[in-house]
């Protein structure tokens, strides 16, 4: 069994570049499964299931979806095994520009979308830094001089990372993704003993563990203050 990991930002069209993507696995008689990870709600699943695809989801709910991820993937794997998929897929919610839901040696895939500014890149951390592969949709929304400014930005953001066009609506460019994502010698047994490819957002603090009111006697642990120069003085 192959394993995928797809993230990006929320709406950047995650779920149509996947659904497309497994459209021209199923000609090829591959057999996908799809985990989705969100904080508090999505109906994706129910898109999934529409199309005859296995699928699961995770609802991390007040925990931070990454450490949620992290805390349950090697379970997502072995029921993947067991339903003898051939691909599983998990598609993290990308709430936090700073997510990095990558495990080293498994494929990591970020899907960004022209709309979302020519800045945007330099904004997005190991989510799009450590990809494999980064996937651009919308283009068909953007003149042809943007695409092109835009692909070059996310090239200097991440130079060693495959990138593809995919419109999302069409399925134009997901078959050249297929190919970039199915190793038929690969084989996923367990993910006990593997790394993740950057450390996760990281914070133990007094609101972490539930604390709603505001002001300096409230905060306790790791808490970092923004530096104010001169406008601090008394």
């Amino acid at each position: 069994m192959n394993l995928i990991t797809f993230s990006g930002p929320p709406s950047s069209g995650k779920t149509s570049v996947i659904i497309k993507t497994i459209e021209s696995f199923k000609q090829r008689n591959i057999k996908v499964g799809v985990v989705k990870f969100d904080c508090l709600y999505t109906d994706d699943d129910l898109i999934y299931e529409k199309i005859g695809v296995p699928v699961k989801k995770g609802l991390s709910a007040s925990l931070c979806p990454d450490h949620y991820f992290v805390s349950n993937i090697e379970e997502v794997v072995q029921w993947g095994r067991e339903k003898n998929l051939d691909i599983l897929i998990t598609e993290s919610a990308g709430l936090c520009n700073r997510c990095s839901p990558y495990i080293q040696d498994i494929k990591a895939i970020c899907v960004i979308d022209n709309l979302s500014g020519i800045n945007t890149p330099k904004k997005i951390g190991p989510m799009l830094k450590s990809a494999d592969i980064v996937v651009i949709t919308k283009g068909d929304i953007v003149s042809q001089a943007e695409r092109e400014v835009f692909a070059s930005r996310v090239n200097s953001v991440n130079p060693k990372a495959k990138t593809i066009h995919i419109n999302g609506l069409t399925g134009q460019g997901a078959y050249e993704l297929s190919t970039l994502m199915y190793d038929n010698n690969e084989n996923i047994e367990t993910l006990k003993g593997k790394k993740l490819r950057f450390s996760m957002p990281s914070a133990l603090c007094s609101y972490c563990l539930g604390e709603t009111r505001i002001g300096e006697e409230h905060q306790m642990g790791n808490v970092r203050k923004i530096d104010l120069g001169d406008n601090n003085a008394k």
